[in-house]
């Protein structure tokens, strides 16, 4: 399917084929023999910025990668869980862009409708899922990276906060913005992806306290507290809200509210965001330009 979906799809950068047929095959003998693990022989897609074992990590960048020589911590947990890693997804350069494409690889495009984009940065991931590539895929988000693909895609994406999922061999990933998170096409999926891939290892720099999420997806929440807000945080330009955006969020909060919900408007205290975010993404695109084989190569944006 992956193959027949590449195409027009675009939603892989790597796809370790044999390799993935051959630890199916391992997960088939597994469970002959009566084992049993979370995600034992369920394929799982990881974004291109994740180290996988014997395959290069790109980040989106063009250019001649190494292959790394051991997995990242969230793809170790997720092979101690049974999954199958079927193939690295495609990223814009270094995760900048909230759509998915580049000189080093095209366009990739969203299974809804290819003349639109899934969204950015992890939307070879999201493509993946959406399409049926794989029921679930890891993705990365710093500043909506999850988010915008689950949006634009139809799945459920979740930022988690940092150090849930290591980031290791990373301490930390671009300066404390970015981290990594599933996207799956139901609450149960990622909520059962984030449980397993979550976990600290040595050396990262953000350790919270376990948790468990996957219990929780089946509970009923009670009556929430929901605030409508309309208004984006300050930036530089003065965005403005389309009428079909405020139309779509003023429904869904109609719908909480019938529900049983609290829903009221109000507006966060964002403070000057970009302040604290614009010096770390930058920074974090410097480090990895300084990892690529040929600077040259790289989007002149970038």
């Amino acid at each position: 399917r992956i193959a027949a979906a590449q195409p027009a799809l675009n939603a892989f950068r790597r796809v370790r084929g044999e390799a993935a047929l051959a630890e199916a095959d391992a997960a088939d003998r597994q469970l002959a023999r009566g084992e049993r693990l979370p995600l034992l022989g369920v394929p799982v897609a990881v974004k291109d910025d994740v180290d996988v074992a014997g395959e290069p990590t790109a980040f989106g960048c063009p250019g001649d990668f190494p292959p790394k020589a051991a997995d990242s911590e969230a793809v170790r947990r997720l092979r101690a869980a049974g999954a199958v890693i079927v193939g690295k997804t495609n990223s814009p350069e270094l995760g900048q862009w909230p759509f998915t494409e580049g000189p080093a690889f095209g366009e990739t495009r969203n299974p809804w409708n290819l003349e639109h984009t899934p969204g950015g940065s992890s939307g070879g991931s999201a493509a993946a899922v959406a399409e049926g590539l794989v029921p679930a895929a890891l993705g990365s988000d710093g500043a909506g990276s999850i988010r915008i693909p689950a949006a634009w895609s139809h799945l459920v994406g979740i930022k988690p906060q940092r150090g849930r999922i290591s980031t290791m061999p990373e301490p930390e990933a671009f300066k404390g913005i970015t981290v990594f998170g599933p996207l799956a096409r139901t609450v149960r999926d990622a909520a059962l992806l984030l449980d397993v891939a979550a976990g600290s290892a040595e050396g990262d720099l953000h350790r919270p306290a376990p948790v468990e999420v996957l219990p929780a997806a089946g509970q009923d929440p009670g009556r929430l507290r929901i605030a409508l807000s309309l208004r984006p945080p300050w930036v530089a330009t003065r965005p403005s809200l389309d009428p079909a955006v405020r139309g779509a969020v003023t429904d869904l909060a109609e719908r909480l509210a019938s529900l049983g919900h609290e829903v009221e408007e109000a507006e966060p205290r964002y403070g000057l965001a970009g302040l604290a975010f614009v010096p770390r993404a930058t920074a974090g695109i410097r480090e990895w330009t300084g990892r690529v084989p040929d600077a040259a190569l790289l989007d002149p944006r970038t």
